[in-house]
């Protein structure tokens, strides 16, 4: 297992459209997953996109079953690994919602986001995941497709003026936090 390098904001390769994964229970793709998840605990995060590491596959990992330090006000999200994933929102309603990304180091923003959502894939054997959430699970989760759709959060932004440095914005928290 290793932690891999983390590609931060302006690195091209964060807005490719990432390519499905067609190859399911392989040892190539059980390694990926292990390390995705030793890298996003190494830095506390809520959800890591394959694309983030470089790696051009429709593949998210996201939750950690306890309370995130990033979002100590938000509930814990099931560890879940989600291939090829499709969303569809249930009903219209949106809620606004600070966030963070690792590839986006020491900023936040307010981003609108799906409050109700079904999200659709495959685990890492290739076997269906068919889910509801809502709040921070939904938010989570389309955060991390997002980026295989070559989105970052602050191209989600609305109001700029709730969209700053994390050390200003939430002195409580440590802003090494969003490194």
């Amino acid at each position: 297992m290793a932690i891999r390098e983390i590609l931060k904001m302006g690195d091209p390769r964060l807005l490719r459209v990432a390519q499905p994964v067609a190859a399911f229970d392989t040892d190539e793709l059980h390694l990926l997953v292990r390390d995705m998840f030793e890298t996003m605990l190494a830095v506390n995060g809520a959800g890591l996109a394959a694309p983030q590491i470089g790696v051009d596959q429709q593949l998210v990992i996201f939750g950690t079953d306890v309370v995130n330090p990033r979002y100590p006000d938000a509930p814990p999200v099931p560890r879940t690994v989600l291939l090829n994933p499709v969303i569809t929102p249930i009903g219209d309603e949106e809620e606004e919602g600070w966030e963070g990304c690792l590839s986006v180091p020491g900023l936040r923003g307010v981003v609108p986001r799906f409050s109700n959502i079904r999200y659709t894939g495959f685990d890492p054997y290739g076997d269906p995941i068919d889910r509801t959430a809502s709040g921070f699970h939904a938010r989570v989760v389309q955060h991390e497709v997002d980026h295989l759709l070559g989105k970052l959060y602050p191209m989600r932004v609305r109001d700029f003026s709730r969209f700053g440095y994390t050390d200003v914005l939430f002195p409580g928290l440590d802003a090494n936090d969003d490194d």
